[in-house]
């Protein structure tokens, strides 16, 4: 699953995948993979990069903010 999302606000907010790799105590390589689909990132991982970046779990993988069906 590539995370379309992930690269997106990364780039968004000016940070590398080295800063981010080490402010979440992860490799580079395992950020790059997930941006690129190379790997999924588990729940916990996907719940830290929400956190770390401000933006729902949703916006990571898809890169489109979460609009409800049900207003």
């Amino acid at each position: 699953m590539k995370m379309l999302g992930l690269r997106a606000i990364r780039k968004k907010k000016g940070l590398s995948q080295l800063k981010v790799a080490m402010d979440l105590n992860m490799s580079r390589e395992s950020l790059s993979y997930y941006e690129n689909g190379k790997r999924s990132p588990d729940i916990e991982t996907l719940l830290i990069l929400s956190n770390y970046f401000d933006v729902s779990v949703h916006f990571l993988i898809t890169g489109e903010e979460f609009v409800s069906k049900y207003r």
